[in-house]
């Protein structure tokens, strides 16, 4: 049921890209685990940026100083996004490359007989840099599972895996192929008790609830603001206590150049205002939707326009659940329970019997339906799955802007074409 209040044309009127058809055909853009669409105001902010604070920062004349607020506009932005201090937010070009930039700093420390601890249900990106990196130092890797009937890690696990040895913990806040939330918090703790850093992947989950890094109490978490309705840029949290201790790599004059000193060279300040405006759009679901008003502050508003999202989106995933659950033969990678909605976000992926992933995603394509099959980069989750050396799964993704409709239409796309080969 759509909660009370929520208004989809609304919410679907601030996406452009929502309105575009081809041959007469809407869209329905099922592709947000990989990026999602970016509502107007985004569009303009970078608009704005590039044509009016085209400039490097530091400097005396006029658009150096536009775009320094600008820069200072959208950390405080993201600082409320996450709950941090504006001086606590490193922009990069996305979350993969930030985890290598970090991950170079953070291993200069490690020594051989050390140990870091991994997941097998992260996105490689936060995996493949920490096993160069250990590579490199001769660190130990551990690996924390999950079940595969539950789709939750073995949290049994982490006290034989984490100890005064423990250099390193990181996870995911929700996995980008099962959709799985997970307790990153009790990660986080255990890591912590060791004297280990902590780092959080919250890509796939920062577009659909809202995240406190004071609650998780992490030392490192990303996001991607094209995930969250922004442009592609991605976000790194480090806790104030780990910043000071890093050594930048950073040409030298802009070694000292406090707060951003940690920063991979000079941002792309246009993508900072439209990640700005992507968490502004957060913020006006909930004056709209999510019951507080205009002049409250940021924060406030960004949690009650996620959660307003987020019950939206369990009406969503509940029609998802019970039009696939009539698809004979299909096979679903994640929590499937209607009943525990509130474990996952609503990325699902799937096989059809004797369909491949590629030839299902292509039959939707062909009736503009926008979704992805492979392993989306999960590659410990695909190998410990089965399912990496056949082509991995269908991944379909909803967002707040997507409507019921949509949802009715692929089941029946998916329960269509599983039929003409039953």
């Amino acid at each position: 049921m759509i909660p009370s209040g929520w208004d989809i044309d609304a919410v679907r009127a601030a996406f452009p890209s929502l309105a575009l058809t081809d041959e007469g055909r809407p869209r329905i853009y099922l592709d947000a685990p990989g990026g999602s669409q970016v509502p107007q105001r985004v569009i303009e902010a970078m608009t704005r940026a590039m044509i009016e604070s085209c400039a490097n920062d530091g400097g005396a004349f006029r658009t150096s100083r536009a775009a320094e607020y600008v820069l200072m506009d959208a950390h405080a932005a993201v600082a409320s996004l996450l709950n941090a201090s504006a001086d606590e937010i490193v922009f990069g070009l996305n979350s993969t490359s930030l985890i290598f930039h970090f991950s170079r700093m953070l291993s200069r420390d490690w020594r051989a007989g050390d140990e870091i601890v991994l997941t097998r249900m992260d996105h490689d990106g936060n995996v493949a840099p920490w096993l160069i990196a250990a590579e490199e130092r001769g660190v130990r890797v551990r690996w924390l599972e999950f079940d595969q009937d539950s789709f939750e890690y073995r949290y049994d696990m982490l006290d034989d895996l984490i100890g005064p040895k423990t250099r390193l913990v990181a996870c995911n806040h929700a996995s980008n192929m099962l959709g799985t939330i997970n307790d990153v918090a009790r990660i986080v703790a255990a890591g912590k008790a060791a004297g280990a850093v902590t780092m959080v992947d919250a890509v796939q989950s920062a577009p659909h609830i809202p995240i406190d890094v004071q609650a998780i109490g992490c030392d490192l978490l990303v996001c991607s603001a094209y995930k969250f309705f922004g442009p592609h840029a991605g976000i790194l949290f480090v806790r104030a206590a780990l910043r000071d201790d890093l050594t930048p790599l950073k040409v030298r004059p802009a070694a000292q150049d406090m707060p951003w000193r940690l920063a991979p060279g000079t941002p792309a300040f246009e993508t900072q205002a439209g990640t700005q405006a992507a968490i502004e759009h957060m913020a006006w679901l909930g004056e709209n939707f999510g019951g507080v008003q205009a002049d409250q502050p940021l924060r406030d508003r960004i949690v009650a326009g996620l959660h307003a999202a987020t019950a939206y989106e369990a009406s969503l995933m509940d029609r998802f659940l019970v039009g696939i659950g009539r698809i004979d033969g299909l096979k679903l990678y994640g929590i499937a329970s209607r009943n525990r909605l509130d474990a996952r976000v609503p990325t699902f992926s799937f096989r059809l019997p004797n369909r491949s992933p590629r030839e299902t995603i292509q039959h939707l394509a062909a009736n503009n339906v926008f979704g992805w099959a492979g392993d989306f980069y999960a590659h410990e989750a695909a190998g410990f799955l089965g399912v990496h050396e056949s082509g991995g799964v269908v991944r379909l993704g909803l967002s707040h802007y997507s409507s019921l409709e949509e949802v009715d239409s692929v089941v029946t796309l998916l329960s269509e074409f599983a039929a003409k080969r039953a």
